[in-house]
């Protein structure tokens, strides 16, 4: 269809939240106070996986690569944010805009880094004497170049060969530029982008999540033939890795399929703050408090900040 009889947009209007002063005041507590604990959790993640041997292994190996995509998935869409709690005008640009889209379907990539997850957790527990080989340290590079090699080219590359035209009126109601809201600000109705956001949404959330309810199926049919003794150790190497999922694909899914139809409500963009800004600040605070390995490297790191004479040592 052609769009020579409309105005092309050369801006994004988002309305964010609300216009009242007191209520954004309250708001950019509530983001900043978030966007500070995603940040400085997930990178104590990160710098206590690499500095603690006990944590080289596999597990953690693609939870520090969780923990980075949740501080670049905060932070292109958190820093605006604080910054139109204050604005009248919350103008983004189309480049801006584009970046946040690109960024947030290329950000599919921790649907399949989870999936690759549940994937560790069933060779470990499924299979642990072929664990050594079947996760090496060159097959887990080689799957982290995967997810980010298929995350381009199966979730950003169709949007950069197919762009999507903008029109007016320009404006959004929703606090970011996420897939579903722009769509709406599309020039002309087509099948194929209908199509396409489709596919993007069952390849990055749907095909994930069946793998990982496979993988756990395998796992819990193994745990209930072994002794109950040894039941417990098992779960707790998953219980973490499960909260994650529920919370970050339940979410997903009501996002991307539960309000395709009727995008532009507030539901679906409060519903959009839990999975762009809650999960990646809890992925880190439960990885901790239900990990036995991770609370005793923090109780050690902790004890060495505070008494690092005596602790001079053992590093």
């Amino acid at each position: 269809m052609e769009t020579h009889n409309k105005t092309l947009a050369t801006e994004v209007i988002l309305l964010g939240f609300s216009d009242n002063r007191q209520i954004n005041i309250v708001l950019f507590l509530f983001f900043i106070i978030i966007y500070l604990v995603t940040v400085v959790g997930n990178f104590l993640m990160i710098i206590i996986i690499l500095i603690s041997s006990q944590l080289h292994v596999p597990m953690y190996f693609f939870l520090c690569n969780l923990s980075f995509i949740d501080i670049f998935y905060s932070s292109s869409a958190l820093p605006k944010l604080l910054v139109d709690l204050f604005s009248k005008e919350r103008i983004m640009s189309l480049v801006g805009c584009g970046i946040q889209v690109y960024i947030s379907t290329f950000l599919g990539a921790e649907c399949l880094l989870l999936a690759i997850m549940g994937y560790d957790r069933y060779i470990a527990i499924c299979r642990p004497l072929y664990y050594p080989v079947l996760m090496r340290w060159s097959i887990c590079y080689r799957l982290t170049a995967i997810v980010v090699i298929l995350s381009f080219f199966i979730f950003v590359f169709p949007s950069l060969v197919m762009p999507m035209p903008l029109c007016y009126p320009n404006q959004v109601n929703h606090f970011m530029c996420e897939i579903l809201a722009i769509r709406k600000l599309t020039c002309t109705y087509s099948y194929v982008s209908e199509i396409l956001v489709l596919c993007i949404c069952s390849t990055s959330l749907l095909l994930p999540f069946i793998a990982i309810i496979a993988s756990y199926a395998c796992i819990m049919s193994s745990v209930l033939k072994i002794q109950s003794s040894g039941r417990s150790k098992a779960f707790s190497t998953c219980t973490s890795h499960v909260l994650v999922v529920a919370l970050f694909f339940g979410t997903a899914m009501t996002l991307y399929f539960g309000q395709s139809a009727d995008y532009s409500t507030n539901q679906g963009k409060y519903i959009s703050v839990f999975y762009n800004i809650i999960c990646p600040m809890l992925n880190p605070i439960i990885y901790s408090l239900n990990n036995k390995d991770v609370k005793e490297q923090l109780k050690k790191i902790g004890s060495s900040c505070i008494s690092p004479n005596e602790h001079l040592n053992t590093w």
